[in-house]
């Protein structure tokens, strides 16, 4: 067993919409600037806002999710993503006291109590006055065995304002003010579908994260902040000893541009682990790589579709690679991809044609949530999807699972088994299914699906 420390502050809200990405993204560039080594992570399964968090702390951000992963797997990655560090913050999602289930275990505060971490409360102040008291004792008062360290005021119109929400907390609750941030629309990220616009698609991207920073460091005691992240208790860990990467390497080309960016970093780091060297292209543009296998993760390939269709060298040659017996494993917008074609907003685009089945995307989500899958060997697969789209004049495939909780492809599968394709609706992270990347590796290589949380009988 040992113990291990690393200053950390988790930023959590009342509600969803509250600011604290805003905040996050803030913090983490402001900390940065002042010569902190900042690493972030964000709770939930979200790929989107890790993007803007690692671009902000210049490191890659880390999701913690407490549906697909056990507690000792969280401490585990905390503990090994922070140890070239000096501090961290963790994003929560939704509400501080949110989450999956009634005795809040999947709850942004109960990450806080696995983590034994301060929680910075933001607040968005707007058309608030007094009733900011009632509000904040019920948070302290809920779970008393969490703290909350301290509040940060979003959203506030003016220094009256700002005056009547500090006089009332302070005489009722007793909690410390952070800082207050004014409405300020010209720093907020766009949004869309699936959530803000990911930073390969931001032009403004760092001058935006920039300017949050400069607002945030105006807006709020940083010193006082890295004091509460300071004062965090200290953690255990039962150590293990990290796999090492097998000298032999199997090739894997991994699609990441615009229109595929969903990518967990746990898992690249598993699969290269696990004796991977990941090929990275550009699927809007490039040539297929020399590879021996292909991961084409989640994206937005609907918003890209022009751009997919026009690369025709590209999708041929996957075609091509894929009629060969290439393994190739895609989650959603790589599903979306190998599919015939894809239809949005009255507009239709051919994509790869590997999977005998067509892609329409509707106006709401066909699929969004936690999902649990069952193999055709028994095990239980924990993921996340969120997903517009469907799938339709689907051909003759094998599936890979049944879907226990979730959409997938129809409410009843998922992870569509054609020639040497795995795709699924469904996206895994490596600390939930602990065999993942060995086991694609080991199908890569052997150039077939022969991988247990997929076994087709």
């Amino acid at each position: 067993m040992a113990i291990f420390n690393i200053p950390r502050i988790l930023i959590s809200a009342s509600n969803r919409s509250s600011g604290k990405t805003t905040l996050s993204i803030g913090l983490s560039r402001a900390l940065a600037r002042k010569g902190f080594s900042v690493q972030t992570f964000k709770k939930g399964p979200d790929y989107i806002d890790p993007m803007w968090l690692s671009i902000a702390s210049s490191k890659d951000c880390h999701n913690l999710d407490l549906f697909m992963m056990e507690k000792e797997a969280i401490i585990s990655s905390f503990y090994v993503e922070t140890r070239e560090a000096e501090i961290t913050l963790i994003e929560g999602n939704m509400g501080l006291y949110d989450g999956f289930d009634l005795d809040g275990k999947g709850s942004t505060s109960n990450l806080a109590r696995i983590l034994k971490s301060p929680i910075i409360l933001v607040i968005d102040a707007t058309r608030m006055t007094r009733g900011i008291a009632p509000l904040l004792l019920g948070y302290l008062g809920f779970e008393p065995d969490i703290r909350i360290a301290g509040v940060i005021l979003n959203k506030v119109s003016g220094a009256r304002h700002e005056k009547k929400l500090r006089e009332a907390i302070g005489h009722y609750c007793g909690i410390e003010v952070l800082g207050a941030l004014p409405n300020l629309p010209e720093i907020e990220i766009k949004q869309r579908h699936l959530g803000l616009i990911p930073v390969a698609e931001e032009e403004r991207t760092l001058e935006l994260i920039d300017k949050i920073s400069e607002k945030v460091a105006d807006s709020v005691d940083l010193a006082r902040i890295v004091e509460i992240a300071n004062s965090a208790l200290d953690l255990s860990i039962v150590e293990k000893k990290e796999k090492v990467a097998q000298k032999e390497k199997i090739k894997i080309g991994v699609a990441r541009d615009s229109a595929f960016c969903f990518y967990y970093p746990q898992n690249l780091t598993s699969l290269r682990r696990a004796g991977a060297e990941l090929i990275f292209f550009d699927a809007l543009k490039d040539s297929l790589p020399n590879v021996d296998g292909l991961y084409i993760g989640g994206g937005f390939p609907e918003v890209f579709m022009n751009n997919l269709e026009e690369n025709v060298s590209l999708r041929r040659k996957i075609q091509k690679a894929v009629e060969e017996g290439m393994p190739v494993y895609a989650e959603c917008g790589g599903l979306i991809y190998l599919s015939r074609s894809i239809q949005w907003k009255g507009e239709k685009r051919m994509m790869v044609g590997s999977i005998p089945a067509d892609i329409e995307i509707r106006e709401k989500p066909k699929g969004h949530g936690y999902v649990v899958l069952k193999g055709k060997d028994g095990r239980l697969i924990k993921g996340h999807e969120f997903h517009y789209s469907e799938v339709v004049n689907l051909g003759n495939v094998d599936f890979a699972y049944q879907v226990l909780r979730g959409q997938g492809i129809d409410g009843i599968h998922d992870g569509i088994v054609h020639k040497n394709i795995l795709a699924s609706y469904t996206h895994i992270h490596s600390l939930s299914t602990p065999k993942w990347a060995e086991e694609l590796v080991s199908s890569v290589k052997k150039g077939r699906w022969e991988i247990s949380f997929a076994k087709v009988q």
